[in-house]
């Protein structure tokens, strides 16, 4: 298990000024900042613990985290982690991913509130009547659920997908019908590169489905020649006008192995912070929107969770062997 060197108030000052408003990310700011990750990195080597983090968070938190990821990514890597507690930076049904293929870890989420208005748009029991329904007309029936769900609705399902396997997924299964929950405007991408029976359920991403076509067509009339990269969670008529339709994990690949040097990334508002960070001699450009329930995580939330151990995932084993079999068939389908 390996920790990186705190960086300095200087080195976080000249990294984050760039990505906002200066005022954010004062000189000292920056210090408070620098302080902060130190001690994070100390807990970690005192509990042996990890942090994963996803795409999504705020810069500082990119600072303290082993891995940085999207839903896939960051599911695979759970598995694999060297250590006794997984702090995870992100919102709750990823911490509860985490906990289902981690049982014998301690998972932590450093505030309880992040929760998920995709996740919240489907509940176990009346994704079970629907199901039940369904299958009275397509008895070949399976439901694929977004991983962006509970355990409980994980649980119900066949087969769990990403946005970046979602289609992958979709084609593997041996069904010619398929319900597909929550997010609708995914399921809509997958309908159009499949000739499987796609069955949406009635759910969206706040965040995503709040971005218009009007607002990438107006970047492109004074940025002809940008790339627009658009995350598969973003309505119909957002994706069309793509060059590339991407999971976050698929946009950063993107923009490191192309020759353009500017993008219009079309996602939550984070991502564009990490590209700024990685790939400092291109430009990015944002059409995106904030997900208040990602920036509820913060660094000093992250140090509580460290030092108190809260606040533990905990699952019924019934729910959390049945959200396992669901993960399991999804990375296997996905190797």
């Amino acid at each position: 298990m390996t920790h990186t060197a705190a960086p300095s108030a200087q080195e976080l000052y000249e990294s984050f000024v760039p990505l906002g408003d200066p005022a954010t990310y004062t000189p000292e700011a920056c210090e408070r900042i620098a302080r902060t990750i130190a001690e994070i990195h100390a807990w970690k080597r005192e509990r042996r613990a990890v942090v994963l983090a996803h795409n999504y968070q705020r810069p500082e938190i990119f600072e303290v985290a082993d891995f940085v990821g999207d839903s896939l990514e960051l599911a695979q890597k759970a598995t694999t982690v060297d250590a006794d507690v997984i702090v995870f930076c992100g919102v709750h049904f990823m911490a509860e991913t985490a906990k289902i293929l981690n049982p014998s870890r301690a998972v932590l989420l450093p505030d309880l509130r992040a929760g998920c208005s995709l996740a919240d748009s489907v509940d176990a029991d009346s994704l079970q009547d629907r199901k039940d329904e369904l299958l009275k007309a397509y008895p070949d029936l399976q439901v694929a659920c977004y991983v962006n769900t509970t355990a409980e609705v994980k649980a119900v399902c066949d087969v769990c997908v990403t946005s970046s396997n979602a289609i992958k997924i979709v084609e593997a299964l041996p069904t010619n019908n398929v319900l597909f929950v929550p997010d609708e405007n995914l399921a809509a991408h997958v309908q159009q590169n499949t000739t499987k029976n796609v069955i949406a359920w009635n759910g969206n991403c706040y965040v995503h489905h709040q971005i218009t076509p009007e607002q990438i067509a107006n970047v492109r009339k004074h940025l002809p020649h940008v790339k627009v990269i658009v995350h598969p969670e973003c309505r119909r008529d957002v994706l069309a006008l793509a060059d590339a339709v991407l999971s976050t994990s698929g946009m950063i690949k993107y923009a490191k192995e192309s020759e353009a040097n500017e993008f219009l990334v079309v996602t939550e508002c984070g991502l564009s912070d990490r590209l700024l960070l990685e790939l400092p001699e291109k430009r990015f450009y944002k059409s995106c929107k904030l997900c208040a329930y990602m920036k509820m995580i913060t660094l000093d939330d992250t140090l509580r969770a460290l030092k108190e151990m809260r606040y533990p995932i905990e699952l019924d084993e019934e729910v959390r062997a049945g959200a396992e079999r669901s993960l399991r068939r999804m990375l296997e389908l996905s190797a």
